[in-house]
């Protein structure tokens, strides 16, 4: 690590780092280099073993480097990139290599764009850069999340209460601990979810000094993706800052669409009162708004036309499928508690474990705080569905939420961790299940966390 210049260390004068609960909560101000700077600076030791874990199961996962997806990841994305994200990256990879780290743009690029490249074009180019492969392999599998959006009369105090919780495999999903506040030199001051160094959230929940709450939940078995568009992470950046109404939203994050990380998007509207679903596919489009009543997020697709000709099967109708299950246990719980929602309900919305194809409490693969990890899935046989595998290291990585006095006043709540705050134990993991054995120093332990409020 080099002696910094004056400059470097008057941008870090402006940030702040404070480590609570499993989170690193990180504030930066200032230009878009400024704020990269403050990012990679601060977060570079976080990264750079996300970077060792990432190139060590990228290999395992996919049969090709990381350094291949990133080169890839440059010549499809590098020239859609704007100006002020480039340079913004650019100070993440002097930050970065300021702390001992040393990166490029490409780097940064390449580790922005992994979950676009490797989940929505591999998938549909991999017959073509090495020839036939197993349809297993072909089969776009980043589809798992839970997510509400609530308002009027469904909510206790009448205003939109948004709350989300992420699904991943655990050895990714551990570094979804990032709460990111920044304050921008133009656009809206945005409070996020993220992961070390990524312009956008990726896990995709954002509060907005416009007023605005974002979260979303992946299009399960989303099959398309167009080279000459922009790439998610960039339109949905754009979105989170530059929006101020949810129409606004929807126009930015559509310009140049490319369909990488396929979304439904849940937006609400502290201004308005209103909440929207945006189904986001790359040959259809649907919206829905309300100021009165719930939206929520399984991964089942429901407009018609994206699930049928977009889509390949992915459960809508089958309670032993993640995505069906989930859906009618979601419909199942606004029915129950509609009219009392708020921050506190959400977050236990979050937590439930009922098992709607077995009838009782059941954490399971199905369950809206999923554990795969403890699932046997007995009664799961579709070869197309996501993570269709006994006892798979993945889930639920996190959960969180905010209400109407949260969104205006810029904060949320998060839990690290399981959204029901069960601890996952690596070691009795893999003792129990030593086919995973492969996966020992790069998936970890993640203790049981309290709820934990940024503001």
């Amino acid at each position: 690590m080099g002696e910094m210049s004056v400059e470097q260390k008057k941008m870090l004068e402006k940030a702040s780092r404070q480590d609570v609960n499993g989170w690193h909560h990180v504030k930066v101000v200032g230009t878009p280099y400024e704020c990269g700077f403050q990012e990679g600076y601060l977060l570079a030791d976080e990264y750079a073993d996300a970077q060792r874990v990432y190139k060590y199961m990228t290999l395992q996962v996919y049969g090709m480097t990381y350094d291949w997806f990133c080169q890839q990841a440059v010549r499809l994305h590098k020239d859609k990139i704007p100006e002020r994200y480039l340079d913004e990256l650019q100070g993440m990879a002097d930050g970065l290599s300021a702390a001992g780290v040393p990166q490029t743009v490409d780097d940064l690029i390449g580790w922005n764009a992994y979950y676009e490249v490797t989940g929505y074009w591999w998938p549909l180019n991999a017959a073509k850069v090495i020839g036939a492969m197993p349809n297993n392999v072909m089969v776009p599998r980043a589809s798992h999340c839970s997510a509400i959006a609530a308002t009027g009369s469904a909510t206790k105090d009448g205003h939109p209460v948004l709350a989300h919780e992420s699904f991943d495999d655990f050895w990714s999903g551990q570094y979804f601990n990032v709460c990111l506040d920044i304050t921008p030199n133009e656009g809206n001051r945005i409070v996020m979810q993220t992961v070390p160094c990524y312009l956008d959230s990726m896990t995709d929940y954002y509060v907005t000094s416009a007023g605005l709450a974002i979260t979303e939940t992946t299009l399960a078995g989303f099959n398309g993706y167009d080279e000459s568009g922009v790439p998610e992470y960039v339109r949905v950046r754009e979105a989170a800052q530059f929006a101020t109404t949810i129409d606004e939203f929807v126009e930015i994050i559509d310009k140049g669409n490319n369909g990488g990380y396929a979304n439904a998007w849940l937006i609400a509207d502290t201004n308005t009162g209103e909440i929207a679903r945006y189904e986001q596919g790359l040959k259809f489009q649907a919206l829905e708004r309300k100021a009165d009543g719930c939206f929520f997020g399984c991964n089942a697709v429901f407009d018609p036309r994206i699930r049928n000709l977009e889509c390949k099967d992915n459960g809508f109708n089958d309670p032993r499928q993640q995505t069906g299950a989930r859906r009618q246990r979601w419909m199942e719980l606004i029915d129950q508690y509609s009219g009392a929602i708020d921050c506190e309900l959400a977050k236990k919305m979050l937590a439930d474990t009922y098992d709607v194809y077995v009838g009782y409490n059941n954490p399971s693969s199905r369950t809206i705080c999923s554990h795969y990890d403890v699932d046997p899935q007995y009664w799961a046989d579709d070869p197309n569905a996501v993570w269709n595998v006994p006892f798979y290291p993945a889930g639920s990585c996190d959960g969180k939420a905010a209400g109407y006095d949260d969104i205006r006043a810029m904060r949320m709540w998060g839990r690290y961790g399981r959204a029901d705050g069960v601890e996952f134990d690596a070691d009795a993991f893999f003792e129990q299940h030593p086919l995973w054995n492969w996966q020992k120093g790069y998936t970890k332990s993640r203790p049981s966390e309290p709820w934990t409020l940024f503001e």
